[in-house]
């Protein structure tokens, strides 16, 4: 890298996690995140952790491809919500730019840093870049998720799955998202990075507090977070240095080492890349691996449809990854004036792409409310986004997740929701924190 790493005390031993400091704050004041006043303020995080998302959104893309929300603790933006608009937008990179972040989370300006007592803290990564500077980053990590290296790769993740699916209790109750989800996708960025093993749960403990966005709301939270990033900006600097000294390795730090596009990296930017590739990798495929469970016990004529069908598995993994849609949203900034589908978009204004909605968009998906693991065109989600910043690791995702279904058949594993089911209390990430199950067998 350019510059001396950012320096921070180790503290994560004793952090909680995010969501447990969220809930506190909240517990504590209620006020911390201030009260939402428009109906189709969709960025308060109840919504998404009470499940009841599906209707505000429904009644927002019957009403129309995107609209204006003037008061939001995130201040004023357009709420995108149909799945056209989103591919629309999303084809014009240069027109909607990424540059000003991927979250609804604003940067705070100069003025509002000061007035709260606050640094600048910002973590540049190549999503949240436009050309070129974004494709010579993407191109350098984009060979460790080419289909012969997922080839390569498919041994030892079946190898892993397969290992701990083993392990599992049977006829007793236990939480799938930790035992399953976080253990198998975690164990697969430790290897994509070469990360030492033991250590491993930090990269989900990272994730969880690179993650949520209604932190950065709540300034002693938001400064916890920061002290955690700078601590895992330390950690991947020592792996840095270590790694320099070495030959090339397929690691996707040693590949960052020996590209130009990326070796000369300031300690922000490599900060976040890592959290780019971090929650990309943990967040979308652990929610999905919970997501499935849970929508197959929702759903249980599709449980027995994959029960019947192995050969359903490829499109049962779309249709997952549709029902599910493991980010929320994406955030664009229009560069200048444009009409969208009858609607003014200024220059300047920001717009929030929300998958979840498009991912459920009537026009396009039948029925899209239910688990359909048969949908003819279950690909046509856009949980992985669409165009130059669709997911560099999609590929890898769908590989864990079909090989997931195809061991649990094998074994003929059926997993039931047999206890409490707990979501994440976010607007970004969509998913689960606990899911306990059960697991039988058909």
């Amino acid at each position: 890298m350019a510059t001396q790493p950012l320096e921070a005390p180790m503290t994560w031993t004793t952090s909680p996690r995010a969501a447990d400091a969220l809930e506190k704050a909240l517990k504590e004041n209620p006020q911390v995140i201030p009260h939402h006043s428009e109906k189709w303020d969709v960025s308060r995080s109840d919504i998404y952790y009470e499940d009841r998302w599906q209707p505000i959104f429904r009644e927002m893309r019957a009403a129309g491809d995107l609209h204006k929300v003037e008061d939001s603790p995130f201040g004023p933006h357009w709420n995108v919500v149909s799945h056209r608009a989103i591919q629309h937008i999303e084809a014009l990179p240069d027109l909607y730019s990424s540059a000003e972040g991927i979250t609804i989370l604003d940067k705070l300006s100069d003025e509002k840093l000061a007035e709260l007592g606050r640094d600048r803290f910002e973590l540049p990564m190549f999503i949240a870049m436009d050309r070129p500077k974004h494709t010579g980053q993407r191109r350098t990590v984009a060979p460790k998720f080419t289909p012969s290296n997922m080839g390569d790769m498919e041994t030892e993740i079946r190898a892993r799955t397969g290992e701990l699916l083993d392990t599992l209790p049977r006829r007793e109750v236990f939480d799938w998202v930790d035992t399953v989800s976080i253990e198998l996708t975690t164990g697969m960025l430790a290897l994509l990075f070469d990360f030492p093993w033991e250590d491993r749960r930090l990269l989900t403990f990272w994730s969880d507090w690179a993650g949520d966005t209604e932190i950065g709301l709540v300034r002693d939270l938001d400064m916890q977070r920061q002290g955690i990033l700078r601590e895992m900006g330390a950690y991947f600097t020592k792996l840095w240095m270590e790694r320099a000294q070495k030959e090339p390795s397929p690691d996707l730090i040693s590949m960052m080492i020996h590209s130009p596009a990326m070796n000369q990296m300031s300690p922000e930017e490599y900060m976040g890349n890592l959290v780019l590739l971090i929650v990309g990798g943990n967040d979308t495929t652990r929610n999905t691996m919970s997501g499935i469970i849970h929508a197959f016990d929702k759903f249980p004529d599709q449980r027995k449809l994959f029960e019947e069908d192995p050969s359903l598995i490829p499109n049962a993994v779309q249709e997952c990854i549709r029902y599910q849609t493991p980010l929320a949203h994406m955030r664009r900034q229009a560069t200048e004036d444009s009409e969208i589908f009858g609607q003014t978009v200024k220059a300047g204004e920001k717009l929030i792409l929300w998958y979840i909605s498009a991912n459920r968009d009537e026009a396009v998906f039948e029925n899209p409310d239910k688990l359909d693991i048969t949908r003819e065109n279950a690909r046509r989600h856009l949980a992985f986004g669409y165009g130059i910043h669709r997911c560099v690791g999609a590929r890898l995702a769908e590989l864990q997740l079909r090989v997931l279904l195809e061991e649990m058949h094998k074994r003929r594993m059926r997993v039931h929701v047999a206890g409490d089911v707990e979501r994440v209390r976010a607007n970004f990430v969509h998913g689960f924190r606990k899911l306990e199950v059960e697991v039988t067998e058909f």
